[in-house]
């Protein structure tokens, strides 16, 4: 049973060419690898062989995994979303009760998750704890080192 993830376009599109790459480039280069090692003479003592095989044996998840991604993936239209509450691709702006710090991020799917341009996993523990809250709610959210409290200050989409 697969989860179904919403993507922004940009999302999206990097998905898409991910995968490109890896099937008109990647398994091409693999498919050589293989087919030079077997030039080399005898398969059941040919380390390289049995190398390039494990290689495109990976490569070959990877590219089912990210058929299976994409399959289940949806583009959100990120102009209709209702900023009342916190829902995938809302911008939320927190503030930290315990020391006061105010953090803004975007919460997105995992894959487009990337904490260097605020963009947090619904999947991780602070993304889970802030879904479905709204402007004056507080978060509760436990994290390993105990139970950090996260008031709701702004929600937009961009």
């Amino acid at each position: 049973m697969s989860k179904v993830s919403y993507y922004t376009a940009e999302g999206l599109k990097k998905l898409r060419d991910e995968l490109n790459q890896l099937k008109d480039v990647e398994r091409p280069k693999a498919s050589q690898a293989i087919a030079d090692a077997r030039d080399k003479g005898d398969l059941s003592e040919n380390a390289e062989y049995d190398a390039a095989k494990e290689a495109q044996g990976l490569l070959e998840m990877r590219i089912s995994k990210m058929e299976e991604i994409l399959a289940n993936a949806r583009l959100i239209d990120e102009s209709v979303l209702d900023t009342s509450k916190v829902l995938v691709h809302s911008k939320v702006k927190i503030k930290n009760q315990a020391n006061g710090m105010e953090m803004t991020y975007k919460l997105v799917a995992q894959s487009e998750a990337d904490l260097k341009t605020g963009k947090i996993s619904v999947d991780s523990p602070i993304g889970k704890g802030l879904l479905g809250k709204k402007v004056g709610d507080t978060a509760e959210i436990v994290v390993p080192n105990g139970t950090l409290k996260f008031d709701i200050l702004e929600i937009s989409r961009e």
